[in-house]
């Protein structure tokens, strides 16, 4: 396939390597100047998106998908599929597919869970939304990408599934770094904790997989100090994500508010930022009830 690659960063570049290694022809660009194995750099957006088969885009945030949309649409030929692996706002995925629809382009909303570690490993999980036909065009290439690829729906579920996905995922990690903050303080071991819990009901993918205490449980970010598998920077802008979406559906969502408010008090006015999201724990360590 001819594969148009636009947002080359942390993510981008190595799922357009893996593209590339798997023996298809890709094009890319980013505003910075980077160089990614395999892959040929255009001079624009524009440039990487013409006579390709696929345009992937994997870019910040929904105002700069609106705005490339507007400079790749124009460059791209009729039935080929714009899809994007960006996590964005709901509203802004529905506005570019319905403009690539308009111009007789497939549109594939599909955000992606697994990091840069999956991203690497071609190891991601891709939450689409779309058409049938727009799924089916993207699915051979999420398979060299990723592990796993759900269809969620029309335009717009991919990133509704992955917004509600990391709500729960923000409201579960509080959750159990307040437990481990409160064991310490009532002198429960925290391994003692762990092996509880994670055979119990409290039992989740925060405590299981990506316990927050150091030395517990498998390798995790808190085993090295706190570097980002997931940067709590990014689980603000998720959890800001799911307010807006909950706000434009009238959706009732405390805790999703909640967890909002304290990573937005973590990230912006405490040293949150650059961190972990699991690094709430040394937070709730050092604060008592007050």
């Amino acid at each position: 396939m001819k594969i148009g690659f636009i947002g080359l960063g942390n993510m981008g570049a190595p799922m357009a390597a893996n593209l590339a290694k798997a023996g298809h022809s890709v094009t890319g660009f980013d505003m910075a100047d980077v160089a990614v194995d395999g892959v040929r750099l255009a001079a624009s957006a524009a440039e990487a998106a013409k006579g390709q088969d696929v345009v992937i885009t994997m870019l910040p945030n929904g105002a700069i998908l609106r705005a490339v949309a507007l400079d790749v649409l124009p460059a791209m030929d009729r039935g080929a599929a714009l899809v994007d692996c960006s996590t964005v706002d709901v509203e802004s995925a529905r506005a570019v597919a319905a403009e690539a629809e308009a111009a007789g382009l497939l549109f594939v909303d599909a955000p992606v869970s697994g990091g840069v570690g999956g991203a690497t490993a071609g190891t991601l999980t891709f939450m689409a939304g779309g058409t049938e036909a727009g799924f089916a065009k993207a699915s051979p290439l999420f398979e060299i990408m990723g592990q796993k690829a759900v269809h969620c729906g029309a335009a717009g579920a991919g990133q509704a599934a992955k917004i509600c996905n990391n709500m729960i995922l923000g409201v579960t990690m509080i959750a159990t770094c307040e437990a481990f903050a409160l064991a310490d303080k009532l002198g429960l071991e925290r391994q003692k904790m762990f092996d509880v819990v994670s055979t119990s009901s409290g039992y989740s993918w925060s405590m299981n997989a990506y316990c927050p205490a150091p030395g517990v449980g498998p390798q995790s970010p808190a085993d090295n100090g706190y570097q980002p598998g997931f940067a709590a920077n990014l689980m603000l802008k998720d959890l800001r994500l799911s307010q807006q979406a909950a706000e434009a559906a009238d959706a009732d969502t405390p805790l999703g508010q909640a967890a909002m408010a304290l990573y937005e008090q973590f990230v912006e006015h405490e040293n949150g930022s650059g961190q972990d999201f699991s690094a709430m724990l040394p937070r709730f360590e050092g604060r008592g009830r007050g």
